[in-house]
Parts: C-alpha cells; structure tokens; sequence
C-alpha cells in the first residue's frame, strides 16, 4: 500500500524547501498526483532521490540524530499505540459479544431440548390413547353386532 504525503509534508521530511520538492516532480525523480487542488507524492520516493540513503530506516536514523523528525516519529508511535489500544478494546468486546451470543444460544437449544423431550412424551401419551380407543371402539363394534346380531336373527326369522 502506497503511503501519499502533501507536498510541505514531503519538503519537511527530507528538510527540503517547497521549490526544491517542485523542481522533483517536474524532473519526475518523485511520484506525485493531485487530488482536490492538493499536490501529493508518495512516500518511497525517497529512494530515487540523489543521494538518498538505499532505506528509509537509514533516513530514520538520520532524523534522530540531527534531532529532525522527532516529533514525526513520536506522533507516529502515539497513533501506532493508540490503534493498537483501540483494536485491543474492539477484540475484547467482540469476544465478550461472543461469549454472551454463545450462552443464549445455548439456552435456546436446551429449551428446544426440554420442548422437544416434552413433545415426545405427549406424543407418547396420546398414541397409547389412541390405541386404547381403537380398542375400545373394536370391543364395542363386537359388542353391538352380538346384541343386535341376535334381535335382527330372532325378528329377521320371524318375518320370512
């Protein structure tokens, strides 16, 4: 990912004027692009500048020791901490949202648990309900075509 200072930025970090920083691009030694009237150039430009050092922690360690730069690099430290805080406190909160999702998602399952045990039992109970109505109702199916059967014989025998 590419890193875009302003042009006084730029001019500030290699202790540069503004005309020096504007003589670069249009010598095109440093990428730039302007967006809303602004005129940015990227960061790693550095390393196509004559005499520039092959890496930036060279540069940083030249900025240290001419006392340039501190306050970068001190502003850099403080928001490099202060994400890490931040992401920190959102990791936390995620795994505590986490943990409590969990838990009521357990709860939901063993009340689906409990409903669907008692379910069953009703199930059960009304099954063996139903039998014995079945069994019930064939006794009395029995029953009747043996009390009627024999007072449709005696008045049917009587008729023909």
């Amino acid at each position: 990912m590419k890193t875009w200072l302003t042009i006084r930025a730029y001019a500030k970090l290699i202790d540069r004027d503004f005309d020096y920083v504007l003589e670069l691009i249009d010598s095109g030694a440093v990428v730039s692009k302007e967006e809303n009237g602004e005129i940015y150039i990227e960061a790693d430009s550095q390393e196509r500048l004559p005499g520039a050092p092959a890496k930036g922690s060279e540069v940083l360690k030249v900025d240290l020791e001419t006392g340039d730069g501190i306050q970068f690099v001190e502003k850099t430290i403080g928001t490099i901490l202060t994400m890490h805080e931040k992401v920190m406190d959102a990791k936390d909160e995620t795994l505590e949202t986490l943990k409590s999702e969990n838990a009521f998602l357990k709860d939901a399952l063993l009340s689906m648990q409990e409903l669907y045990d008692e379910d069953r039992k009703t199930i059960e109970t009304l099954t063996a309900e139903l039998n014995a109505t079945r069994e019930e109702l064939e006794f009395m199916k029995r029953k009747y075509k043996l009390m009627w059967g024999k007072v449709v014989e005696k008045h049917g025998g009587g008729e023909s």
